[in-house]
């Protein structure tokens, strides 16, 4: 442990160091103070009026106001979308202006929009009607025409031939008076036109056939184009319909029925010259309106554009003056009601920069009393803060998504900058995918100026995570090259194989067998592997040994980070009675297997290791026979098997009872004996020692212990068969991309046609896109999460912190109200 012990301290691992302070304001200065403290954006507000609504916190009204100013801005944002205007993103140049003129200013041009609103409207629905009744004399004036005719033409027939009483005499009698109505006053027939839904007109007309008991004849058109509805404000189908019937009765029937399928009604005159004065009278009318309508949308546009050029300045300037004052609500007065008293979280290196913007203030704000700013002891847990740039960002949100470190624990997120695209890049193991992979990153990167404000969901997580993918890609790149696939194409890159055929004549060595001839191939996988009867034998051998060798490194990796913590936090009950037995017992089991594995390596043997791990739990005493590795193998094994035996009960039982005895002696007077001579009575004090006595739960704390220990016992077997995984999907992205290419790309280049290679190579390019380099890459990268977020941070990431969360306008513009 000295060795550990004489290390530099891991500061660069560990968030920020807080502190908690104490801010006492004059009341003239509040207001510039938080604003210069949000401009800075580094000290994080405690809420000192939890136990208030926010309608009885001393700045409501100021609220109240902001949130309106938002109400009118979301307003004129909404406005100027649906009219279709650009607003700019730049705010022109104009001078500075306080709250006060800005609401008197936003009431002036809502009241104005709203006015012009509401005379469009007015304009629009009355030209909406006149076009409706101008389609309405149009078809209408048809129908009639039509009746007219077929009235008459009844007339002659019904000269000619004799009249069959017992024939339906509904619409025949209702067509021969039509002819005749003129002046035949209530007696006659008469009709309604109108105007209806296309989608309504099969129900209205049954409604109407029952209503009326088939007394009516119904005619009807299409209106020929999309009519906008006046009361919808929608382009729909509608139909011209006409309805003749007889009698007050079936009129008003019909009139209601006109009004529940929301039908309008227009007058149509039956004298086609008085027919076509009202049309000409309709057009005309519409002619002004579509003028009027024109100028008063050109003058409405030119008012959002005014407004559109300031909205965003605007929009940002409420949004600050609510976020101030919302942050001023959860300070209190003090007794004197002359200043305002504050209490929150700030990074220890920022408290000479908070004291410069609180002496800033005191000076702009004409105090004649400074700010008092001074740090305070507290019980509370201070907030969790990492320093991060565009490029460690990613790493540490993928970590957050697990759980918000401790403050000061050790952070993953370090390591997961390596660990997390190389697990990626074991099971994407293609440098061919790795290159496209690459390309995608770079564009991203290369254009995340422009691009970081044109994306959707998706693209913006991918967006975000541009330097995870370029780790990822240059790792599958790597890793690709080890395995030597391009595509699932091997490359003679590094030099020639070290393996020949067997015979000169031989024109398949895949089949007839390979001899070696010279020295291992330099880096990777050798080329000759590739398409052999021993390939899959071969590869599914060094990738599941190599996934248990990654496995129990980065397992280690997590238990020797908890010796840090340990360390850095003073326990040494959990050094002594976790991190050792952990270590031993990980290491005595999996670390030897891992042993063996490299030994075998590195040695040749043909030693089984199946049985050698299963034997020596079944037959620790027994021979090893041509499974033995090494002199002493059998020793070495059951030393190993008895230190993880001894290294459970290590881990479960001395830490319980230690802390029952350390519990007791403290309030025995052993540890305070000399709080008899201070003035402060333990009882009198709620957070002190003797008023958390009874919060020591023995059975409590041994349960704990026990599942701890249980978890960890059964986890290390699970979470190191976990690891294989690496070994599993490597092989299915390997297997799935050879497949692709023989019988997609090889099996259409195999024939003569040009149709048939072009088809074959746009089906294996879609293939490789949409299989291998989105659904692969989204798979390797959940499965490479779960390695980190389990196997890995669960030896010693607790995640039980809650982030830090300053007061910064600069967090403002991904906030909504």
């Amino acid at each position: 442990m000295g060795v550990f012990d004489r290390l530099p301290p891991m500061d660069h691992l560990r968030s920020e160091k807080m502190c908690f302070v104490q801010l006492i304001i004059p009341a003239e200065s509040a207001r510039v103070a938080v604003t210069y403290l949000g401009e800075l954006g580094l000290l994080q507000f405690k809420d000192s009026n939890e136990d208030k609504s926010p309608f009885q916190r001393i700045f409501v009204n100021q609220v109240k106001r902001c949130a309106e100013m938002a109400r009118k801005l979301r307003f004129f944002s909404d406005q100027i979308n649906k009219a279709g205007v650009r607003s700019s993103v730049r705010p022109a140049l104009e001078p500075d202006i306080d709250l006060e003129e800005l609401e008197a200013r936003l009431g002036e041009h809502e009241h104005e929009l709203l006015e012009m609103n509401t005379n469009s409207d007015k304009l629009q629905q009355t030209y909406n009607e006149l076009l409706e009744f101008k389609l309405v004399l149009t078809k209408a004036g048809g129908i009639l025409a039509s009746s007219h005719n077929h009235a008459a033409s009844a007339e002659r027939e019904l000269d000619e031939n004799i009249y069959d009483r017992e024939v339906d005499e509904g619409n025949a009698y209702l067509l021969e008076q039509g002819v005749h109505q003129g002046s035949s006053g209530n007696s006659g027939v008469r009709f309604v036109s109108g105007i209806i839904l296309k989608s309504k007109a099969l129900a209205f007309e049954r409604m109407l056939f029952r209503a009326t008991r088939g007394n009516m004849l119904f005619n009807q058109a299409p209106a020929g184009e999309p009519v906008t509805d006046p009361i919808s404000g929608e382009e729909v189908e509608k139909t011209v319909f006409v309805v003749f019937f007889s009698g007050e009765q079936a009129k008003a029937k019909i009139l209601k029925i006109c009004d529940s399928f929301g039908a309008s009604c227009y007058p149509v005159p039956e004298e086609m010259i008085k027919q076509r004065q009202i049309f000409n009278e309709v057009s005309a009318r519409l002619s002004d309106l579509e003028v009027t309508l024109d100028a008063g949308i050109q003058h409405r546009n030119k008012a959002l554009e005014s407004v559109g050029s300031q909205l965003w300045r605007w929009t940002i300037m409420v949004k600050k003056e609510k976020a101030v004052y919302d942050t001023l609500n959860m300070l209190n007065f003090d007794v004197t009601k002359k200043c305002l008293v504050g209490e929150g979280w700030c990074p220890i290196f920022a408290k000479s920069q908070i004291k410069d913007c609180l002496q800033r203030a005191t000076l702009h704000s004409n105090s004649q009393v400074g700010i008092i700013f001074h740090e305070m002891d507290t019980l509370e847990s201070p907030p969790t803060y990492f320093r991060t740039d565009k490029f460690t960002n990613a790493f540490q949100e993928i970590v957050d998504a697990y759980g918000v470190a401790r403050y000061q624990e050790a952070n993953p997120a370090v390591y997961s900058v390596v660990t997390f695209p190389f697990l990626f890049a074991v099971m994407f193991g293609d440098w061919g995918h790795g290159i496209c992979l690459l390309l995608g990153a770079l564009v991203l990167i290369l254009r995340e100026k422009k691009l970081s404000s044109q994306l959707g969901s998706f693209m913006e997580m991918a967006f975000g995570g541009r330097y995870v993918i370029l780790l990822m890609a240059i790792f599958s790149i790597y890793c690709g090259l080890i395995y030597n696939e391009f595509f699932s194409v091997p490359f003679h890159i590094f030099g020639k194989s070290a393996y020949e055929c067997r015979e000169k004549s031989c024109s398949d060595a895949h089949t007839a067998g390979l001899l070696k001839v010279r020295d291992p191939y330099p880096f990777g996988v050798d080329p000759s592997w590739r398409g052999s009867r021993s390939e899959l034998p071969f590869l599914n051998s060094l990738k599941m040994k190599m996934s248990i060798l990654m496995g129990v490194a980065q397992m280690n990796l997590g238990i020797v980070l908890s010796y840090f913590d340990a360390r850095f936090h003073g326990n040494a009950l959990d050094i002594r009675y976790q991190f050792i037995p952990q270590m031993i017992f990980l290491n005595s089991l999996f670390g030897y297997l891992a042993l063996l594995i490299l030994i075998k390596w590195c040695t040749g043997s043909q030693a089984d290791l199946y049985h050698v791990m299963i034997y020596m739990f079944l037959d620790p005493a027994g021979d090893l026979g041509e499974n033995q590795l090494f002199w002493g193998q059998k020793e070495l094994q059951i030393l190993l098997l008895l230190m993880a035996l001894v290294a459970v009960p290590w881990m479960l039982f001395p830490k319980p009872f230690i802390l029952k005895k350390l519990h007791k002696e403290r309030f025995q007077g052993h540890t305070y004996r000399f709080l008899g001579t201070s003035e402060m009575d333990p009882d009198s004090e709620p957070d002190s020692a003797r008023a958390r006595h009874d919060d020591f739960n023995f059975s409590e704390v041994f349960v704990h212990q026990m599942i701890h220990s249980i978890e960890f016992v059964l986890g290390a077997v699970s979470n190191t068969a976990s690891y294989l995984r690496l070994w599993a999907l490597s092989l299915a992205h390997s297997e799935l991309s050879t497949v692709f290419y023989e019988k997609l790309l090889l099996l259409a280049w195999g024939y003569d046609s040009l149709i048939v290679k072009s088809a074959g190579l746009v089906v294996f390019a879609f293939a490789t896109a949409f299989i291998l380099l989105m659904m692969e890459t989204l798979s390797a990268f959940l499965h490479a999460l779960r390695l980190h977020w389990v196997e890995f941070m669960n030896k010693f990431y607790h995640g039980d912190g809650y982030k830090f969360k300053p007061f910064s306008f600069a967090l403002l513009a991904d906030d909504e109200d």
